[in-house]
């Protein structure tokens, strides 16, 4: 119980740096909502012209963190690790991308360079798949008549033999 609510708290922890990562600094103090999400799948590279707000890296990460909440929710590792497993998908797809057009990536003085946002999303991916693995999951009890097969919760009686006591084979 305990390892669970830990692991959903790191879970809504990382959920929440998740969605704010996008609306920092990513690369040459350009913010994360400035990106198109089709730039990660299209071959055309990074553009320049900003798109909407839902048309940026910010819907992804609004999906992780609604994976990362339904997870924590239902005591779920695997959504959890999903979850986890979108954020730092799509900060490696964006570096791809990004290294891609730029020619290559840099870190540099002035807010030049890759930026803290990027951090952030590499930060929320992280915890993401460290929650779920704190986290303990649900446990699966048997109910009704799966207890009286089950000889760990209690033994079962010794069955009547079909023949007598003389009439052994």
């Amino acid at each position: 119980m305990i390892r669970n609510a830990i692991g959903a708290l790191m879970g809504l922890i990382g959920a929440a740096a998740a969605v704010w990562s996008p609306l920092r600094a990513w690369y040459d103090g350009r913010p994360g909502r400035d990106y198109r999400v089709e730039e990660l799948f299209s071959g055309s590279g990074v553009t320049t012209d900003p798109p909407a707000l839902l048309g940026s890296l910010l819907l992804p990460m609004l999906f992780a963190a609604l994976l990362a909440l339904v997870a924590a929710v239902r005591r779920s590792r695997l959504l959890m690790a999903l979850a986890g497993v979108v954020v730092l998908g799509v900060a490696v797809l964006w570096m791809v991308r990004q290294g891609q057009a730029a020619g290559g990536l840099s870190v540099g003085p002035d807010g030049q360079g890759l930026g803290d946002g990027l951090a952030s999303a590499f930060g929320a991916g992280a915890l993401l798949l460290l929650a779920a693995a704190v986290m303990r999951g649900r446990r699966y009890r048997p109910r009704g008549r799966d207890l009286d097969l089950d000889p760990l919760v209690r033994p079962r009686a010794a069955e009547p033999e079909p023949w007598g006591p003389g009439d052994r084979p």
